[in-house]
């Protein structure tokens, strides 16, 4: 490879990563491209966990290539998403790969929904052709015949009572299309493509639980700060009965005994009269 041909591809990286911190699409390509450095010839069927530049610490990356036989016979569990079988990429080819993303803290800088706030980070499900290395940046379209794919979110950042709380799925198309629907089941959304998904709530909702959650926290702290208190008022009181208690019987004790005073030197101490039991013979005689 030839010094123009490196630094063509140095440019090339570098523009991407710059067009990556704006926008998701590119932050997309950019991620793959990054993995495919960092494993140049990928096995198929192995999984690949990829640690993210420094830059975007925080986003988890993965991905596995697959045969497409395989893929339709067996589907396929990857991290929180679950494929059936009967799913096909499209436009069809033989090897594609398949990339896992987790945006962790990044979710909101990449992602939101107008009036809505995510309560669950933004995971990606993307599909990329793997004929050769030239379409390998080439996203595919699934084609769903029966069962959908199902996404899992086993962290939901609410209150731990939030069934009674508006939640809806959100799924993040190309271009920053949204779509939005009702989750009908426990902590999973379900999806007929690939894109990226969260978990979103009302805005007005969101407000509302915040503050309650405010008022929570000031309200078990201050119940905290009051059991301390109480706590340390018991035990003054308790050692200042017990020492009362003690002068108390200190004072009736030398008032039942008064004790005389004898000198000692040139010291005046308290001295006990001494009574000495007198013998008594039991009879008088002597022998």
């Amino acid at each position: 490879m030839g010094s123009k041909t490196i630094i063509i591809l140095v440019i090339l990286f570098i523009s991407r990563f710059a067009r990556a911190l704006n926008d998701p699409d590119s932050l997309d390509d950019f991620l793959s491209d990054y993995a495919y450095t960092k494993v140049s010839r990928p096995k198929t069927g192995i999984l690949y966990n990829i640690s993210a530049p420094a830059n975007f610490s925080g986003i988890e990356v993965m991905f596995i290539r697959f045969r497409t036989r395989r893929f339709w016979l067996r589907g396929m569990n990857f991290s929180t998403f679950q494929i059936p079988p009967r799913i096909l990429p499209m436009p069809f080819v033989k090897r594609f790969y398949v990339m896992y993303q987790n945006l962790g803290n990044w979710s909101s800088y990449y992602y939101n929904v107008p009036n809505y706030t995510l309560v669950t980070p933004i995971v990606g499900l993307l599909f990329y052709n793997a004929t050769n290395s030239i379409t390998r940046n080439s996203k595919l379209s699934l084609r769903v015949n029966k069962d959908p794919i199902l996404v899992y979110f086993p962290q939901i950042f609410v209150l731990e009572d939030h069934k009674n709380v508006s939640l809806q799925c959100a799924r993040f198309g190309a271009n920053g299309s949204v779509e939005l629907t009702n989750m009908t089941l426990e902590n999973a959304c379900v999806a007929g493509d690939q894109g990226h998904f969260s978990i979103v709530m009302p805005m007005a909702t969101a407000k509302k639980m915040e503050r309650f959650w405010k008022w929570w926290v000031v309200g078990f702290g201050v119940g905290i700060v009051g059991l301390i208190l109480v706590a340390f008022v018991g035990v003054v009181m308790y050692k200042f009965v017990k020492r009362k208690r003690i002068g108390q019987m200190e004072r009736q004790s030398e008032r039942n005994e008064a004790l005389d005073t004898t000198w000692v030197g040139m010291s005046k101490m308290p001295s006990a009269t001494g009574i000495r039991t007198q013998p008594v013979l039991e009879n008088d005689y002597v022998p």
